[in-house]
């Protein structure tokens, strides 16, 4: 298992974990990520995290994304 933030762009992966404080885990739930969800990096910016997951979107925090287990 790796960190988000350090998996390669265009990498189909599926969450198999996600650390945090409650508050936060439920964030990211509400954003989508779940574990056993598949998500696509689009790419890397300024430790900032592009990912594609559910037809949709979403850019997260170097912080975020390092809590985010695949």
């Amino acid at each position: 298992m790796i960190p988000l933030n350090f998996a390669s762009e265009g990498e189909e992966l599926v969450i198999k974990r996600i650390g945090g404080k409650p508050d936060v885990k439920k964030h990211l739930e509400d954003l989508g990520f779940v574990v056993g969800g598949i998500v696509t990096v689009v790419t890397q910016t300024n430790g900032n995290v592009i990912v594609n997951i559910k037809d949709s979107r979403i850019a997260i925090s170097s912080e975020m994304a390092q809590k985010i287990m695949v």
